[in-house]
């Protein structure tokens, strides 16, 4: 009988067993699986370190790693991305999951397990140049100044304390004048922005707009809202700050003689071609006049015929919060992160300028 050499002999009788029958090979047992601890921070400089005072996070924001993903928290930015397999990894930043305008900054090399007591820190990036991190610059009428609410600050305070709580710091600076239009406002926009240095520029103006003649009488000119409003986010843009262009409230129809049903139709027809500017621009739109009309009797939320009132400045801060916070879809015209053409932004379109009336503030 022929013999095998020892070591054919134990191959054999561990492929083929008593019966002749082939045996299976035993299955690789899985690497180790661990939690990984992860911070998502505001990279002011994008140096891809947390460095200086770069203490704003940014929630919501989702962690990847080895095709394991979880959301950082909000206040804290925060994240355990659980069951990362043992070895080399790499972490980084889901794009779809950032707020407008942020883009993920440099991936990091991880060994996993991490060391006890190690956090992944894991940046995210604004495209704001030489502008001041977290100042955002409320840019409008009387509606922006807060005529109307309780505290005299209108939506501007509440918008604060919420990005506040959500990033871990914010400073909403007031550039109201009480009575203007939108062409007024696309006159003295760049002096704000230079006198401020804002991140974001919050724009909420055309209120006033309805009682120019130009733009009530559809058989006249052209009214020059939203040429006004193109021009203000071209110049918000040019100078690397991040425009947030709020749609315009309704009135409070019925009160008086300044707001008959027609005006609410004038709103909501301008309100169309504002959405399309925004848009055409790559800003990024905060709807008011819906939460406004969504409420059954919207006329509670007025203190007079077109300041809100608490509830009012409530629903308008609300907004402002989501649409600076939420994430937006790729469809809706903007991924949001990267350049946004601000190195390269259109000149802004000065628009037409009525002659300037000389009678009381107009609201």
């Amino acid at each position: 009988m022929r013999r095998f050499p020892p070591s054919l002999a134990l191959l054999v009788s561990s492929l083929v067993g008593c019966d002749g029958a082939p045996r299976p090979r035993p299955s690789p047992s899985p690497p180790p699986v661990h939690p990984v601890e992860a911070l998502v921070f505001y990279d002011e400089n994008a140096n891809g370190l947390q460095d200086g005072r770069e203490d704003a996070v940014v929630p919501g924001a989702e962690v990847e790693i080895a095709g394991r993903t979880a959301a950082a928290a909000a206040g804290t930015g925060r994240v355990t991305v659980n069951n990362v397999p043992e070895g080399e990894a790499t972490a980084s930043l889901v794009p779809a999951s950032l707020p407008p305008y942020y883009a993920p900054g440099a991936p990091v090399q991880i060994t996993v397990p991490l060391p006890e007591g190690e956090v992944v820190r894991v940046g995210a990036t604004l495209p704001i140049g030489p502008n001041v991190p977290a100042r955002y610059m409320a840019f409008g009428d009387s509606i922006t100044d807060g005529d109307g609410s309780s505290s005299g600050y209108g939506y501007r305070r509440l918008l604060q304390n919420r990005l506040t709580a959500h990033f871990g710091g914010a400073e909403v600076v007031n550039q109201s004048v009480g009575g203007t239009r939108s062409w007024e406002g696309a006159e003295r926009i760049s002096q704000s922005l230079r006198r401020n240095d804002p991140a974001y520029t919050l724009v909420l103006y055309g209120t006033n707009d309805w009682n120019a003649r130009e733009c009530r009488n559809i058989a006249g000119p052209p009214c020059f809202t939203v040429d006004s409003l193109r021009s203000i986010v071209r110049a918000v843009k040019g100078q690397h700050s991040l425009p947030i262009v709020g749609t315009i409230i309704p009135v409070n129809t019925g009160f008086d003689a300044r707001t008959p049903e027609s005006r609410n139709v004038w709103v909501a027809d301008v309100n169309e071609l504002v959405r399309a500017m925004v848009e055409e621009e790559g800003a990024v739109l905060a709807e008011l006049f819906e939460p406004f009309m969504a409420v059954p009797d919207f006329h509670t939320l007025f203190y007079d015929h077109v300041h809100p009132n608490d509830e009012g400045y409530d629903i308008i801060a609300s907004a402002f919060f989501e649409a600076i916070t939420t994430p937006l879809e790729s469809s809706s015209g903007a991924t949001l992160g990267g350049d946004l053409g601000l190195l390269a932004t259109p000149e802004p379109i000065l628009p037409r300028r009525p002659p300037r009336s000389r009678g009381p503030f107009r609201r």
